[in-house]
């Protein structure tokens, strides 16, 4: 074997890695999937292949906008009408809360945390306090909707949910959520400033009237209005002819993350024995709501919904669980991590300053929520 060659495989093999320990989430489910595979065989059945496609549809779109500035049209415009810096941490995470119900959390905190990080350079105000908000607010507001984030869209469509059962389900934690987070906002200092970003345009309408068409064609296949297949192909002609590059942007780890759980749970559920003890350990709401919350701390609400909803038909606690769960650890949402990696390659020295401000708020809203959660839609 000549040099050369050795040096690319072992090229690939460092990449392979980094690959795999950026991503533990992602990594984690790969590992899983290959061990469950040796205690049962998997079935291509176990894949939930609408949640992927739905998923796959709703990342093209953000993407499309993403490229159009609309959103950073929308946020520097209302931005530069703010005369102190706690009306801008307010709207920073108001544009967080709102925006997350309909672009996905994690994306609506890569389109805002950004945006608080220039204005706090611009401006020398530490936004620590206002990115950990905007974080919390993503997470919370994201609750809201089946499209808000992955664990909603799958618990939507893996229990085949009415649109009104899911609002009435979820609706009070969000609800409270804002008045809790506008309550958090009081603390931040008020410095007197004006800010001047530049606006931003954005020339193509045809293209954002034909996403913005696009858009509305995913929600209503998310609700089963119109067929997601048929969306799909659309979406797929779309960027085809609009732009191809939108192929590249796509979060393909998500989507395969999602396909190993799928295989995971697939294979464990077909274990009798481990099937028996899950289904008894979530015998009930109660027990499904607290152990959603609990182990949502640990491998993340995402895969948390994926793996606990194959043993509980109690979808309403798993539901609040996993978005209750989304608070607390770092790892609890992955769209936190986002907020945080955002952060730190900013300012890398406040690392640690950042952490100990994220534990106290998440872990002191993990508390209160739950417990109200509990005694008003659990008990």
């Amino acid at each position: 074997m000549s040099t050369q060659t050795v040096r690319t495989k072992n090229s690939l093999l460092v990449s392979v890695y980094a690959a795999l320990k950026k991503d533990a989430v992602f990594t984690l489910s790969l590992i899983l999937a290959l061990i469950s595979c040796f205690f049962s065989p998997p079935s291509i059945s176990y894949i939930d292949f609408k949640v992927l496609i739905c998923l796959f549809n709703l990342m093209i779109v953000i993407k499309a906008f993403d490229e159009l500035h609309l959103l950073d049209k929308f946020a520097v415009s209302i931005l530069n009408r703010c005369t102190d810096s706690r009306k801008v941490s307010l709207l920073l995470i108001l544009l967080s809360f709102f925006a997350s119900m309909l672009i996905t959390n994690d994306v609506a905190l890569i389109t805002f945390v950004p945006l608080a990080l220039i204005i706090g350079n611009k401006s020398g105000i530490n936004m620590i306090d206002t990115v950990v908000l905007q974080t919390l607010a993503a997470n919370i507001g994201s609750s809201l909707t089946p499209m808000g984030n992955p664990q909603n869209l799958f618990i939507f469509s893996y229990y085949k949910l009415a649109a009104s059962h899911f609002f009435a389900s979820v609706s009070l934690f969000p609800l409270l959520g804002l008045a809790w987070l506008v309550l958090l906002n009081r603390r931040n200092h008020s410095v007197r400033l004006s800010l001047n970003l530049d606006p931003v345009k954005v020339d193509d309408r045809i293209k954002t009237s034909v996403w913005a068409a696009l858009f509305a064609a995913v929600v209503m296949s998310i609700f089963e209005v119109i067929s997601y297949k048929a969306v799909f192909i659309l979406i797929l002609a779309a960027t085809i002819i609009i732009n191809k590059k939108l192929f590249s942007k796509v979060d393909y780890s998500l989507l395969i993350t999602f396909v190993g759980f799928f295989v995971f749970i697939g294979n464990v559920s077909a274990v009798p024995l481990v099937s028996s003890y899950m289904k008894q350990s979530l015998d009930s709401g109660i027990h499904t709501f607290f152990s959603s919350i609990a182990l949502s701390q640990f491998i993340s609400n995402v895969p948390c919904s994926i793996f606990l909803s194959r043993f509980t038909p109690h979808w309403k606690e798993l539901l609040l669980g996993v978005n209750i769960g989304g608070m607390g650890t770092l790892i609890a949402s992955l769209a936190s991590v986002i907020s945080y990696k955002l952060f730190i390659k900013e300012d890398p020295h406040s690392g640690k300053a950042y952490l100990l401000r994220f534990s106290a708020y998440n872990l002191v809203s993990l508390c209160i929520f739950t417990i109200i959660i509990y005694f008003t839609l659990i008990r």
